[in-house]
């Protein structure tokens, strides 16, 4: 099971970016995927995630500014970012609760992809 994080890259402040996520491999289907990011000298920290019904959860520092959504393609999720600050500025990580092919739950986490908010 892989899940593929892209998206990241440099923007100014109050730009926008998209970031996306796709869980392959032997899975049946997520129960939540979601993002956490890591900023230089700081631990990781919560972002956002959705569950396979569609709740979803933001950390306060996001809520109105960024828009996490299921794909159109299977088990794929995204991170709609606007109006970044400078202090988005981390490195993104994908992750994901899985039910791999017998039915077992795992969490799995995608490699990370950075986001610089910088004028």
């Amino acid at each position: 099971v892989q899940l593929q994080a892209c998206g990241g890259g440099l923007v100014q402040p109050g730009g926008s970016l998209r970031l996306s996520c796709a869980a392959s491999g032997s899975i049946l289907t997520y129960n939540v995927m979601g993002w956490y990011r890591q900023a230089p000298g700081k631990q990781r920290e919560f972002v956002a995630d959705i569950t396979s019904r569609g709740v979803i959860n933001y950390a306060d520092s996001v809520k109105g500014r960024f828009t996490i959504a299921s794909g159109n393609a299977k088990n794929t999720v995204y991170l709609q970012m606007n109006s970044l600050k400078p202090e988005d500025t981390a490195v993104y990580y994908c992750n994901g609760g899985v039910y791999i092919y017998d039915g077992t739950l795992r969490t799995f986490w995608g490699q990370g992809t950075q986001v610089t908010v910088s004028s």
